[in-house]
């Protein structure tokens, strides 16, 4: 009797663990699907809530700077935007192709822009017919010449255009319009946030080398050489950004350079840029010249080679490694 009561305790033990163990799964697996569940509500609610809000965007119908009339049936996906990938990448977009000036294409851009086909701009803006294949369904000018020689009114054709006046010279409004375009405002403001604070904090360690010096920056190309002013690409960041003073000789307006006039520079510090070894004959006559060697700039060690690769483009990448050679060139 003891025996049978002892199995029959043993029986309700194990039904009775049996029981829990089921139950135990059946909660696991219920608060599995519980929490599966909420995890596809919350997508399906963000997915609804951005579309919503792209919805509530477009059509979007904007003038651009030029005064054309830009409407936009659906958020841009397929862009085509020469010398402006830079920005369209600090707002985490890729166009379709990328420019290239028939040798190559902007190659400090190249580890975001690896795999996007080249167009070549070597004998002026592609042809209509080029640009159709691709199917763009927003097309970016980056100034308005492309209104001045007739580029525009085809483009305009293909796909809605807008133009700006001279996206380069106010990096600031030409980020902010493409966050418009885009529906990406807050991604705008976030990059000229971290670019105002790379500014910022260069600014402060040359401070006390900027006050009261000069710069000129040297541009060499297959005609000669050429002053660059401070109204856009490197010449702004050198004097709006980082503090320098443009050269009074650069400021009163000779941008074209002999060797006779060297002596008159006031700048001191001296930026040379080689556009794409265009102008290695110019440049190797300068560095020859006992003129050249003669100025304070020279004397002084001022004077700086760069990369015409990013020296000559405007956008927040091109601008921040700028700033990084200035540091680096003045060892800060």
């Amino acid at each position: 009797m003891k025996q049978n009561c002892r199995n029959q305790c043993h029986t309700i033990i194990k039904s009775a663990y049996l029981l829990a163990m089921f139950l135990l799964t059946i909660g696991i697996l219920t608060a599995c699907n519980t929490q599966s569940s909420n995890k596809e509500e919350q997508v399906e609610t963000q997915a609804t809530s951005e579309s919503t809000k792209e919805q509530n965007v477009y059509p979007l119908t904007l003038k651009d700077e030029v005064g054309n009339e830009v409407t936009l049936s659906a958020k841009p996906t397929k862009i085509f935007a020469p010398v402006m990938e830079d920005s369209l990448l600090a707002l985490g977009i890729k166009p379709t192709m990328q420019w290239s000036n028939g040798v190559k294409p902007q190659l400090y851009l190249q580890d975001q822009l690896q795999g996007v086909p080249e167009i070549s701009f070597a004998s002026g803006p592609p042809s209509a017919e080029a640009i159709m294949a691709d199917k763009p369904d927003l097309i970016i000018l980056h100034n308005s010449f492309y209104m001045e020689n007739g580029t525009y009114e085809k483009y305009a054709k293909i796909a809605p255009t807008y133009v700006f006046n001279n996206a380069a010279s106010d990096l600031e409004s030409s980020i902010k319009i493409l966050g418009q375009l885009f529906d990406e405002t807050d991604k705008a403001e976030q990059a000229l946030q971290g670019y105002q604070e790379k500014v910022d904090a260069a600014k402060t360690k040359l401070s006390s080398i900027t006050e009261g010096k000069k710069v000129a920056l040297i541009r060499f190309n297959a005609k000669g050489m050429f002053f660059m002013t401070d109204e856009y690409f490197s010449g702004y960041v050198l004097t709006h950004e980082l503090g320098f003073e443009q050269s009074s000789y650069v400021k009163n307006g000779a941008f074209e350079i002999s060797l006779e006039i060297l002596p008159e520079l006031d700048a001191d510090y001296i930026f040379l840029i080689n556009d794409g070894n265009l102008g290695d004959e110019f440049l190797n006559e300068l560095k020859n010249s006992q003129i050249w060697q003669s100025t304070a700039a020279f004397k002084n060690n001022q004077v700086f080679e760069t990369s015409e690769d990013y020296w000559l483009n405007g956008g927040i990448h091109a601008q921040g490694k700028v700033i990084e050679d200035v540091l680096e060139f003045l060892a800060l």
